[in-house]
């Protein structure tokens, strides 16, 4: 089966990407970092739509890294911006075991075979590879993410499979939730 994926937003935010100038991944991560190392919980909110509640809550279970000083660093903002994109077609404890399997323990950065920002930036070049094809089968997405993730210097031995294999499941799942979300707009456009 042949889809035709696209998706007008940055994935995990609630930006157009035509209004930041077509960036995602870590150009988009280093606009937002531009004038600052840090960001506030309201700027997130402001980002990704995410409510505080809900990102204390994330924080309190251990899926996010506490702030310093009250501000986010740009892998930590990359890490929730994950989150938020697959959270519509994914269990969250699920999203935490994918997370845990890619890099360990949120708060040690030690046992990490990935930067979140440059996991952020794989998932989003992997989504606009996709998106520019055009029609596209789901059994490409394993070829498309190895040509993508070509440059990726494994640190220890299977970090690589473990890193496709996480990407597989990520842009499966994200994929997922934009045809969640076409069919809730069909849906509801039913009743109109």
């Amino acid at each position: 089966m042949n889809l035709q994926f696209h998706d007008e937003y940055i994935p995990g935010t609630k930006l157009r990407k035509a209004d930041m100038e077509n960036l995602t991944g870590l150009a988009f991560l280093k606009k937002v970092f531009f004038v600052s190392e840090g960001v506030m919980l309201t700027q997130i909110r402001d980002i990704s739509g995410i409510d505080s509640s809900t990102l204390q809550n994330w924080t309190k279970r251990g899926w996010v890294a506490n702030a310093k000083l009250k501000k986010y660093n740009i892998d930590q903002v990359a890490h929730i911006l994950i989150i938020n994109m697959l959270r519509a077609c994914m269990q969250l404890d699920h999203i935490a075991f994918l997370i845990q399997y890619i890099n360990g323990d949120v708060e040690d950065a030690s046992d990490d075979i990935i930067k979140d920002s440059l996991l952020y930036d794989y998932i989003c070049r992997i989504l606009s590879h996709i998106s520019t094809i055009g029609k596209c089968s789901l059994d490409s997405f394993k070829t498309i993410i190895e040509e993508i993730t070509v440059d990726y210097q494994a640190p220890v031995e299977g970090a690589r499979e473990r890193l496709n294999s996480a990407l597989e499941i990520i842009v499966v799942t994200y994929y997922s939730a934009l045809m969640k979300h076409r069919a809730t707009t069909l849906l509801e456009n039913l009743g109109a």
